[in-house]
């Protein structure tokens, strides 16, 4: 089934893709089973979701297409899920999570046991986790309490290699954190002060850039590339930066996010297209070059839009001329879509 709903406005940037919905996957669980974040792993071969049904389901990436319902398998979690990440060179065997009690759990899947754990945050809710692709056993996780801490998996638990309150004076929580991805030593948190700080990981006493033009929190923060990080900000926008340079390249504006967490992912093979859900339960897609959507999808036609929202988004990190985006909804519904780049 073709999907065509690229937005037509007399500014509507040139899209250079056809989306097509491939999949829709049923949780088969009611619809509390909000699913809060989608991670593909390094081989992009498989899938993890999380989020409030106290589970981390797993999926094989290349069956999306063709399955209606289910998953390969999944796992119970001691409680609801906020973030997700797997650990670089593990193999994709081993998978982190961050949780609505304040707690980090690293889980082997082959195993399918827990078999790390940290609790430094006070029982309060850890946003978002990452690892470091230059050293794996270093990972960090971003909290309510206003930290962001740094932990060793060869350390034993409740040692921290650095701990960063970013806003001092508020203590304003830590939404999300992420390392270079493409190797360098930059860690980037998102900050409900409305900055994106950046750090040295080897160095964290002070930021080595602050990033200042959301007029709310920051709930997402991306590496697109080396030098440009993506934000995304309960004030509606996405946004990308020149980190070195401490500018705003562009802002971006069409999908509805004022007070949740809606999910934010770049294609970093696909020639910079980003994705996030919307508070209107539609899936956007941006092109880095424009500041107005250049496609979007009602994700349940059936339903009022005020009843859902679209709550994370994941790309399959492949390169090409062919792309694979899922999205998740606050009903636990995922839907798949594949594109393709226009002659």
């Amino acid at each position: 089934m073709k999907n065509s709903s690229v937005l037509h406005t007399p500014d509507t940037p040139r899209c250079d893709w056809d989306f097509k919905l491939s999949a829709v996957i049923s949780s088969s669980a009611p619809a509390s089973d909000a699913i809060g974040v989608l991670e593909f792993d390094h081989t992009n071969s498989l899938l993890a979701t999380g989020g409030i049904a106290r589970k981390i389901r797993i999926y094989n990436a290349e069956n999306l297409p063709k399955l209606n319902e289910g998953c390969d398998y999944y796992m119970y979690t001691p409680a609801k899920l906020s973030s997700l990440k797997w650990k670089p060179g593990s193999g994709s065997h081993l998978i982190g999570s961050g949780d609505y009690d304040g707690v980090v759990i690293e889980y082997d899947l082959e195993k399918r046991l827990p078999v790390f754990e940290r609790d430094e945050h006070g029982g309060r809710r850890v946003w978002s986790i990452d690892y470091s692709a230059a050293d794996p056993a270093l990972g960090a996780s971003a909290s309510d309490d206003g930290t962001m801490q740094m932990w060793d998996t060869r350390c034993e638990a409740g040692t921290s290699v650095a701990s960063v309150r970013p806003d001092r004076a508020g203590c304003s929580p830590v939404c999300c954190v992420e390392f270079n991805p493409f190797g360098g030593p930059a860690v980037a948190l998102g900050c409900a002060d409305r900055k994106i700080y950046g750090y040295e990981a080897r160095k964290m006493a002070e930021p080595v850039f602050v990033l200042e033009g959301h007029e709310k929190a920051v709930s997402y923060a991306r590496f697109l590339d080396s030098e440009t990080i993506v934000s995304s900000s309960i004030d509606g926008s996405l946004m990308t930066w020149h980190a070195e340079e401490r500018r705003i390249i562009r802002r971006y504006r069409g999908h509805v996010n004022s007070r949740r967490f809606v999910g934010l992912s770049v294609w970093r093979g696909g020639g910079g297209l980003m994705s996030c859900g919307s508070e209107n339960n539609r899936v956007f897609v941006y092109d880095r070059r424009w500041g107005d959507p250049i496609w979007a999808c009602g994700f349940d036609a059936a339903a009022p839009q005020h009843q859902g929202f679209v709550s994370s988004v994941s790309w399959r990190q492949t390169a090409g001329d062919c792309c694979t985006l899922v999205a998740g909804g606050s009903d636990g519904v995922l839907k798949v879509f594949e594109g393709r780049r226009r002659d």
